[in-house]
């Protein structure tokens, strides 16, 4: 079999030193917002190069806090790509604020940059890209845009699939936008052993407000100055964390090399490959075909697993499609309908990725 994402054998090295750290800690008692939280924050913004970072409960929690930490009118408008996880357009709606849908690029896993401004409305107060599958989307372009409009816009990028990631500039993503929301789940590029997530900002305002917003609106224990989330990143995660970011520079760097091996030899009039970004950390590797479920089938008879990313596009998702109604956004119905994602576990050996390859180009 070979496995999509192998977490346990990913992380085999590191097992010793995570054992030993949390061991210590069930000793001090320290489970809360302690040191190790402390030092996972102060080595995430170092990585990413941002002045702050805030640990939480998770990825959408992040996007929450974000969001509410801007204090935005009810209803204002957020602009955010038709195709994400469910999360990104949740914590939109949970934040009492309105979800203003733009398409994605033609075969391109991000937002159609070129199709924010036309949406762009006096109500609209966040831009909210998804760097999604880790492809890095052009910030700096974004700004632009908001320049020629006179009422403050924030970018909130939602970065849960694009920890290590560069943008064509090589600016590190989660140092860009006014507030870069990551969430740490198991299968991200870099994931802890339960929920977690992580936000980050060069703005000590937004990093007061989401700091103090996370931890029930207090700064002070039994001091509640604000209607707060629970929302807190704990030590036994942070210890998991700590270790595993310093080899997640060598782990994209193998699954930049899968990819580009990919994107070299597949080579099959069935298949198109999704155009990523220069600096991308493909936490996921999706191409496009007509025949998906021939090829799924061909996949399950070689015991090679794959996945969905995802299998709906937001206007289609049961939740919120009454909010969309009869709204069309092509490429994204497209990639959901025609999108299946390859193993891109960073430990996969060369007979496996060659195995994969073969298979795909011969269905």
């Amino acid at each position: 079999m070979i496995k999509f994402f192998d977490i346990f054998k990913n992380d085999k090295i590191l097992h010793s030193r995570i054992i030993n750290d949390i061991k210590k800690t069930f000793k001090k008692g320290d489970f809360i917002q302690g040191e190790h939280t402390k030092s996972f924050e102060k080595n995430f913004s170092k990585f990413v190069n941002a002045k702050y970072s805030v640990g939480c409960a998770n990825g959408t929690d992040a996007l929450i806090l974000a969001l509410k930490s801007l204090e935005l009118p009810i209803n204002s408008e957020v602009i955010l790509p038709s195709m994400t996880y469910c999360s990104t357009i949740f914590a939109v709606i949970q934040s009492n604020l309105k979800p203003v849908l733009v398409d994605i690029g033609l075969n391109s896993p991000t937002i159609d940059i070129n199709k924010i401004n036309r949406n762009i409305t006096k109500k609209t107060k966040v831009i909210l890209p998804v760097h999604l599958y880790g492809s890095a989307i052009n910030i700096d372009l974004i700004k632009k845009i908001l320049k020629k409009h006179k009422q403050k816009i924030f970018i909130i990028d939602d970065c849960a699939q694009a920890h290590g990631a560069l943008d064509d500039k090589k600016k590190n993503i989660g140092s860009t936008s006014d507030i870069s929301c990551f969430s740490l789940y198991p299968g991200k590029n870099l994931g802890a052993y339960g929920d977690a997530g992580i936000i980050t900002t060069n703005n000590i305002n937004h990093y007061k407000k989401i700091k103090n917003l996370g931890n029930l609106g207090s700064d002070q224990k039994f001091i509640h100055t604000n209607v707060g989330l629970n929302s807190r990143l704990d030590s036994i995660q942070a210890i998991i964390l700590n270790a595993k970011l310093t080899k997640l520079n060598s782990s994209n760097k193998k699954r930049r090399i899968i990819a580009n091996t990919y994107d070299k030899y597949i080579n099959n009039k069935k298949i198109i490959k999704l155009s990523y970004s220069k600096y991308a950390v493909y936490h996921q590797y999706v191409i496009k075909s007509k025949n998906r479920s021939k090829l799924i089938k061909i996949l399950k008879k070689k015991n090679i697993q794959y996945g969905f990313h995802y299998p709906f596009s937001i206007n289609q998702l049961h939740a919120v499609r009454k909010i969309f109604k009869k709204k069309k956004f092509r490429n994204s119905e497209i990639l959901a309908a025609q999108g299946i994602s390859l193993p891109i576990d960073p430990n996969l050996k060369k007979k496996q990725i060659n195995k994969i390859i073969q298979v795909v180009n011969n269905f």
